[in-house]
């Protein structure tokens, strides 16, 4: 549904971008008030100076209540959750016309107890429910520190034994993202990136000085007893930049790995328990059917989530009709 925009069935498509304005900010009460068409990057550089941020990164500069309405998740949400968690009160146009505010006009309070919890029910419905105007969203103090590292992994069951022992440990990481060698090869050649070709985990941490220290130490431990490399540290502003928009834009490196290619992408959420079988049988789905297409294996692995990006050539014979087989097993 989240492709609904597109409307190939016909539909009504309502552009809300020019409805831009940021209401209000709350910083004592870690709030923000904002119209539809504002956009993560807009809100983050409005508040800067409070000290405050919206940590939810799905990697586009998405607006805020579009978010909203797909329920978006990404890099942070394993330490910060997703839209769902981040989402106080939504200002909603119904099909008859009716305004609704899902916690009552101007509330923002944190205790959902009293009556329905209208604003779950109105996160992620994507339109169906409702169109979403406004939306008080959570806001979060800016980290004193905030520091990234790549590991790399004999192999991907030790990647994802190192994240389900990481979360274990009740570790409160960052970001802990996971790539393939296919998907570090190809942002090696289009984000000029330089790392060895190897399952790979991405990890950032936030907190003061002592406490992001504290947890790298502990993951680095994790680390090691599953067979992973030492750290490479990406410790300045520009490093860490550069390292997460290579796993943004990793999406693009895919599809440029094949010329002319088209791309298609899975989604797909798993219990953590599952997740290193659920990966190494996708892994081998995607090996099968190599002469056909390139898949690439990237997941926000820490709350079991991964995607297949995978790039293909229309015009080869069978390309197609094996990139449906692949998808079905995925998703099966």
């Amino acid at each position: 549904m989240e492709g609904g925009v597109v409307a190939t069935q016909g539909g009504v498509c309502v552009d809300l971008t020019k409805m831009d304005r940021i209401i209000e900010v709350h910083p004592e009460n870690f709030t923000a008030t904002v119209e539809a068409g504002v956009t993560r990057i807009s809100l983050n550089e409005y508040i800067r100076d409070t000290g405050m941020w919206f940590p939810i990164d799905p990697g586009a500069d998405a607006s805020l209540c579009g978010m909203a309405a797909t329920s978006a998740s990404g890099t942070n949400a394993v330490r910060y959750g997703t839209m769902r968690e981040n989402v106080v009160n939504l200002e909603v146009v119904l099909a008859d016309g009716r305004v609704l505010h899902t916690q009552g006009k101007g509330r923002a309070t944190k205790k959902t107890a009293a009556g329905y919890n209208l604003t779950n029910l109105l996160v992620g419905s994507e339109g169906t429910l409702g169109i979403v105007t406004q939306a008080t969203l959570r806001l979060y103090g800016i980290p004193e520190a905030m520091i990234s590292a790549v590991c790399l992994f004999p192999d991907i069951r030790s990647a994802i034994d190192t994240v389900v022992q990481t979360m274990q440990c009740s570790i409160p990481i960052a970001r802990i993202e996971f790539l393939d060698e296919a998907s570090i090869d190809a942002s090696n050649r289009y984000s000029n990136l330089n790392q060895k070709l190897a399952p790979t985990l991405f990890l950032e941490f936030h907190g003061s000085k002592l406490s992001v220290q504290e947890q790298a130490d502990a993951v680095g431990a994790i680390v090691s007893e599953n067979g992973g490399s030492d750290f490479q540290w990406a410790l300045k502003f520009e490093e860490r930049k550069k390292l997460w928009k290579a796993r943004h834009d990793l999406y693009y490196a895919g599809k440029a790995s094949i010329p002319g290619a088209h791309a298609y992408s899975t989604d797909v959420c798993v219990p953590l328990s599952k997740l290193s079988e659920v990966l190494t049988e996708t892994k081998k789905d995607v090996d099968a059917a190599a002469k056909f297409l390139k898949g690439h294996l990237v997941g926000h692995v820490g709350d079991g989530n991964f995607h297949v990006l995978i790039a293909y050539d229309p015009n080869l014979p069978d390309a197609v009709d094996k990139l449906h087989d692949l998808v079905d097993k995925i998703n099966r």
